[in-house]
């Protein structure tokens, strides 16, 4: 089983007591827990996005286009 390292991130004080409130009574056991996940959910939905932008390169772009001319959808 592979060991998990961790490192430490400062955050400040009032950020770090906000984020203590919010978690009260969730599953969350530390603000650590929460802040893991908040980025994972973070990083993830920018993955996403970029693989959505990157759907179509120029060149299908184009294809689609001519497509659509050719049904006479596009002048």
């Amino acid at each position: 089983m592979e060991e998990k390292k961790f490192t430490s991130v400062s955050l400040p004080i009032p950020l770090f007591e906000k984020v203590k409130k919010r978690i009260e009574g969730t599953g969350f056991t530390s603000v650590s827990d929460y802040v893991t996940f908040v980025l994972r959910e973070v990083i993830s939905s920018e993955e996403e996005e970029a693989e959505e932008k990157e759907a179509f390169s120029k060149e299908d772009e184009e294809k689609v286009k001519e497509r659509l001319r050719a049904l006479g959808y596009l002048d």
